[in-house]
C-alpha cells in the first residue's frame, strides 16, 4: 500500500485540538502528516498560547504529492491563512484536481472565500456560515460531499480526524483506531 501524504497548516492562532486530534488521528492510522507552517518560522503559537513547531515552512515544500490538505480553525488562524496567497493558490490547485481539502470550525470560510464550496455541503463553527459563499449549510458535526471534508468545531476534532482516515483506509482501520483509543466507552 502507498503512504498518503497529508499536509496540516499551522498558522497563528489555531485551535490546538482542531490540529492535534487529527494530526495524532492520522497518524496513528499510517498517513505521512506533515505539519506546515505559513508563518515563515517554524514555532507558531496556538488560540490556547500552546507553541508548536511545524516540521516545515511553507517555502520549503512543494505540496505537488500531496493527497490532502488540512486546515485547522481558530479564529485567528483562519484569517492568517486566509491571507496567505500562495496557500490559497495550492487550495484552489488542489481541489480542481480533486486532492481531497479538509476544514473545521472557523477554517471552512477559506474555502467559502475562495469559491470552492459552491453548491456543496458544508458545516463550520456556528456564525462562520455567513463566509461558506453558495455553500448548502448543514450544522453537522463533520460533513463530506466529494473532495472536501468540514467540521463545525473542536468538540469533533477526533471525529473529523477520523473522516480524514477514513477516505484513505476504511472503515475497518476506524473503527479498530475507535476501539484501541477508547472512543465510545
Amino acid at each position: 500500500m502507498i503512504m498518503k501524504k497529508v499536509y496540516l497548516f499551522l498558522a497563528d492562532g489555531f485551535e490546538t485540538v482542531e490540529a492535534l486530534a487529527p494530526v495524532d488521528v492520522m497518524r496513528r492510522a499510517g498517513l505521512q502528516v506533515v505539519t506546515v507552517s505559513v508563518m515563515g518560522r517554524l514555532d507558531v503559537l496556538s488560540a490556547q498560547n500552546v507553541k508548536v513547531l511545524a516540521d516545515v515552512l511553507f517555502e520549503d515544500v512543494c505540496l505537488c504529492d500531496a493527497d490532502a490538505l488540512v486546515l485547522p480553525g481558530g479564529s485567528e488562524g483562519t484569517e492568517n491563512m486566509s491571507a496567505h496567497k500562495a496557500l490559497c493558490e495550492k487550495i484552489v490547485e488542489a481541489d480542481k484536481k480533486g486532492t481531497l481539502v479538509a476544514a473545521i470550525c472557523a477554517a471552512p470560510m477559506v474555502l467559502g472565500r475562495l469559491g470552492l464550496l459552491h453548491g456543496r455541503k458544508a458545516t463550520c463553527y456556528p456564525g462562520c456560515e455567513v463566509d461558506l459563499k453558495g455553500a448548502d449549510y448543514t450544522a453537522v458535526a463533520v460533513e463530506e460531499d466529494g473532495n472536501i471534508i468540514t467540521g463545525c468545531g473542536p468538540g469533533v476534532s477526533f471525529d473529523f480526524g477520523f473522516a480524514i482516515v477514513n477516505r484513505f483506509c476504511g472503515s475497518a482501520v476506524v473503527e479498530t483506531l475507535r476501539s484501541q483509543m477508547q472512543f465510545g466507552k
